[in-house]
């Protein structure tokens, strides 16, 4: 029998499949570089779900090994993280790569480089995103990013209005403030629900705001068990129910 807060979920979701919607969900996993035992398992269980996952790769400390790694894998899409992950805000701010510190034409060099670096490295699987590194950047920048070549920009929470596409996630599974753990699962499902709530709500103003999709966020290098745990269940509850849609990364910026 499921636990509460997953049968909140199904019941939420049986409505929109009875209203004949459908909600197009994704998943965004943050930082890899490398292959690592980590990375295995998340590519082994979305395989075993068959959900499609954005991979955030930062240019600068990738290269042939995690290329090699992915390649083959039809449901994984490769979108740039910053470029060295590296922060450069002073220790009274928030931690931010692509923030106003240093001069625009650095930052622009740099996400132009990294964009180039992972299209020639991930031909089949490249998707011109860019996904800031910590979920800042400095909204100057937002007008240069399609001279780059970035066609999206993803970052964290609801999504505000924008003339970029921005494709955002919205419910983390990480606790960073408190135990860099998994948070409750019936939080991170409640998250999930409010956004639910959100796009399929009956006032379609709000829902346009709000924009059409719900974004999970996950970084497989730092899961623990509980983490693990609950995308298991939320892959199993969702892949197949018929009001959710797992999307690909070209899915996303089209």
């Amino acid at each position: 029998m499921r636990q509460p807060h997953w049968q909140q979920l199904a019941v939420a979701l049986d409505r929109v499949a009875a209203s004949g919607r459908q909600v197009d969900f994704w998943l965004r996993d943050d930082d890899a570089a490398e292959p690592t035992a980590a990375l295995d398992r998340l590519l082994s269980l979305v395989d075993k779900h068959l959900i499609p996952v954005v991979i955030a790769v930062p240019p600068a400390l990738t290269g042939e090994a995690l290329a090699r790694r992915l390649d083959g894998h039809a449901g994984v899409s490769v979108a740039v993280h910053g470029w060295a992950h590296r922060n450069h805000a002073p220790p009274e701010e928030k931690k931010q790569e692509l923030g106003a510190h240093r001069p625009r034409s650095t930052v622009l060099d740099e996400l132009t480089e990294g964009y180039a670096r992972l299209q020639a490295l991930f031909p089949r699987s490249f998707v011109p995103m860019l996904v800031p590194p910590w979920n800042r950047i400095d909204g100057a920048l937002l007008d240069d990013l399609p001279g780059v070549g970035f066609a999206a920009l993803s970052v964290f929470g609801p999504e505000k209005p924008s003339l970029f596409k921005l494709v955002n996630t919205h419910a983390d599974v990480m606790d960073w403030q408190g135990t860099r753990g998994c948070r409750e699962h019936a939080a991170i499902v409640a998250d999930i629900i409010a956004r639910l709530r959100q796009i399929c709500g009956d006032d379609e103003k709000r829902r346009d705001q709000a924009g059409r999709t719900i974004g999970v966020l996950t970084h497989h290098l730092v899961h623990d068990a509980g983490v693990w745990s609950f995308m298991e269940e939320l892959f199993t509850l969702t892949a197949a129910h018929p009001a959710c849609r797992w999307r690909t990364g070209a899915d996303l910026i089209a």
